[in-house]
């Protein structure tokens, strides 16, 4: 993989170099590669294919619980999150000391490993948020409760600059990633002053199905905005808020 440089910058295939656009600018590599087929068919490929198998069921695995968080994922995630979370899911999936490899897969792995995930590697839940949390998940009642005591906004968040106001976002769900199905709730406090003046006690509570045996997830976020004439709009369009796993039941 090479960069490309000068003032024209090609996109498509000359010869045997392919070039094209990515995050990280204008790129060129070389054609080549296996057979496909060849990969899919010879033994000596054997551990490709199981890599392959299980590298295919992270990134699904990864895109269940997107779609289950998605409400607050609109406005917290930052451009590389997909990879990011796919990568943290094939190591849940290699915790998995049941399977035989190739066959490793999420319920089997460890859920607990994806507690602490940012979704949104530009503005991070541990160092936005200092005040202290309680995060509880109640399996039996189907309950996924995120509690801050009062605090003043100013001194326990770290907000960008801009911000006049806020709000504390959370979310709940439930993953059965055999079934590729979810149960969600989402709660949200009202907009507050980003000042000296110290909040009321917060409950975020989000119930999901009582007694589920399926993974349980549970997420805390922050949502800035800066009030401009009277009106609240999201600051930078989101760019920096923060959502975090915070705590995680597997069920297994």
């Amino acid at each position: 993989m090479a960069k490309q440089t000068g003032i024209i910058k090609l996109k498509g295939t000359i010869g045997d170099i392919t070039f094209y656009k990515t995050q990280d600018g204008h790129l060129a590599r070389e054609k080549g590669g296996i057979d496909a087929n060849r990969i899919a068919n010879d033994p000596a490929f054997q551990r490709t294919r199981e890599n392959g198998s299980e590298f295919g069921r992270a990134g699904k695995a990864g895109k269940l619980l997107r779609t289950a968080l998605r409400p607050l994922l609109l406005n917290s995630a930052d451009s590389r999150m997909v990879s990011r979370l796919t990568q943290s899911m094939v190591k849940v999936i290699q915790a998995d000391t049941t399977s035989v490899r190739g066959l490793r897969n999420v319920i089997d792995g460890e859920a607990e490993l994806l507690f602490g995930f940012e979704f949104n590697i530009r503005g991070k839940l541990g160092t936005s948020l200092f005040a202290p949390f309680t995060a509880t998940i109640d399996r039996v009642a189907g309950t996924l409760d995120a509690d801050l005591a009062s605090f003043i906004p100013s001194n326990m968040i770290a907000a960008p600059s801009g911000t006049t106001h806020f709000k504390m976002v959370s979310g709940g769900a439930e993953v059965d990633f055999e079934a590729e199905t979810f149960v969600v709730a989402t709660s949200e406090t009202t907009i507050f002053p980003w000042d000296t003046t110290a909040t009321a006690a917060i409950n975020l509570s989000n119930a999901v199905t009582a007694n589920s045996t399926n993974p349980l997830f549970l997420a805390l976020g922050i949502e800035f905005y800066q009030e401009v004439n009277g009106q609240m709009y999201p600051l930078k369009n989101g760019a920096y808020n923060p959502l975090s796993i915070v705590k995680v039941d597997s069920g297994v």
